[in-house]
Formats: structure tokens, C-alpha cells, sequence
């Protein structure tokens, strides 16, 4: 049996889930080089014939999701949902800890910011706070989305934060305050690290900025247009 297989990207996804080397050389290839795969099949879905190769045990290194959808649309959301939940899951074997989601972790670092902008005398106290509150865009941005008004979900957020509710976050359902830990609501801490770090060195770059060069226009200055010229 013979597959041909025009794309280098496909040739090694393949070799990867039975075991092959990829040989570059036309040579004898040795006992190393050889993969195993248990079922090879053509099958046919969506109008398009397809070569399966299926293993019957676990321990491949590699699988094929197969989306189908009635729209373009309801595919790519699909999509998005596998490719979020596949993210998660290798971040997660990378640092197992996880924060409380739904906006319940800005809040409380929205809070903690704004405690110690209290305790400072300086007009570093503004930044502080201007800081502080750029937190609360993840809250805003779920109860936006959800239907539901920002500014009414944030105060009583921050109401029960103050209270010592540090847990609470966003209900898409109702728009309320809930417990989002109780709810089994987290995000990896790797994936919150990173955007909080991200962002602040992108916001201190920019404001390094002390001077914008303005590029001149490609390709040399532009012809004068003849003024007064005589008419011969």
C-alpha cells in the first residue's frame, strides 16, 4: 500500500502517530525507521474520501479531531471551544495551580492595589489607583457581554470584595454576585501571570515614550507644479 502525501506538515503529523522516521534520503531504511499502525482504512466523510489510520491502543503520540457543522460559523466556534479547552489542558500540565475566574480575581487585585494607594502620600497614589482600576475591565467586559449593566455589576462586586468576599465573581445568568470557587468557575494561573504581566510591560513601553519620529514620505519629494510660467 502506497499514500502519497504532498504536504510536509501532514507527512510528519503521520509519522508521529506510528512511530516513523521521516527519511530524506532515498536509502534502505533500518528496523528504526519502520512505523506500525493497527488500522489503515478509506473512509468516506463529507464527500471527501479519506485515509484513516487508526491505533487500537493509547499510547499514540498524536489524534485527529473531526469537526462537523451545518454552518462555516458554527464550525469556527467549535473550533475556538477545542482549541481554548486544548490550550487549558497543556497549561495545566505545566503549573497545576488555578485562580478563582468570572472576573473574581481582577476584583481582588483591584482591591489590594487600591488599599496600598491609600496608604501613599505621593502623587504616585493616582497612578496607583488609575492601575487599580483597569482590573476591573474583566468583570466590566463579562457583564457586558452577558446583557447586563457594567457599572451596576462592578459596584456590587467591589461592595463584596470590600466585604470580604473574595471569591465572588461574575453570574452571566442573572448578572449578580456569586461565589465563582463554590461554582468550580477557575482559570489557570499561568494564563492570568502571563496577560497581567504582558500587559504592564507594554503599558511602561509606552510610556517610555518620550519623542514620535514622524517617517518621511518614500520615493523623494514631490514634483512642483509650474506657477506662472509663459505660455510660448
Amino acid at each position: 500500500m502506497a499514500v502519497k502525501i504532498a504536504s510536509k506538515f501532514e507527512l510528519r503529523r503521520l509519522c508521529t502517530a506510528i512511530g516513523a522516521r521521516v527519511l530524506s534520503k532515498l536509502d534502505t531504511p533500518c528496523a528504526e525507521d519502520f512505523g506500525h499502525c493497527d488500522n489503515v482504512d478509506v473512509t468516506e466523510m463529507g464527500g471527501k474520501k479519506l485515509v484513516c489510520f487508526a491505533q487500537t491502543t493509547d499510547d499514540s503520540k498524536l489524534s485527529t479531531i473531526v469537526i462537523r457543522g451545518a454552518t462555516q460559523n458554527s464550525l469556527d466556534d467549535i473550533e475556538r471551544a477545542l482549541d481554548d479547552g486544548i490550550n487549558v489542558f497543556k497549561a495545566l500540565t505545566k503549573d497545576k495551580r488555578l485562580v478563582a475566574g468570572a472576573g473574581a480575581l481582577e476584583m481582588e487585585i483591584q482591591r489590594h492595589l487600591s488599599r496600598l494607594a491609600e496608604k501613599n502620600p505621593g502623587l504616585d497614589q493616582y497612578a496607583m489607583r488609575k492601575f487599580a482600576a483597569s482590573f476591573e475591565i474583566v468583570a466590566r467586559t463579562l457583564a457586558e457581554v452577558s446583557g447586563f449593566n457594567g457599572t451596576d455589576c462592578i459596584t456590587q462586586l467591589e461592595a463584596d470584595h470590600y466585604a470580604g468576599k473574595k471569591y465572588h465573581g461574575i453570574n452571566v445568568d442573572d448578572g449578580s454576585s456569586h461565589d465563582v470557587v463554590a461554582k468550580g468557575i477557575v482559570d489557570p494561573f499561568v494564563t492570568k501571570y502571563w496577560a497581567i504581566r504582558l500587559a504592564s510591560e507594554t503599558a511602561l513601553t509606552v510610556l517610555q515614550v518620550d519623542q514620535i519620529i514622524v517617517a518621511k514620505q518614500a520615493g523623494g519629494p514631490k514634483p512642483r507644479k509650474d506657477q506662472n510660467r509663459d505660455e510660448e
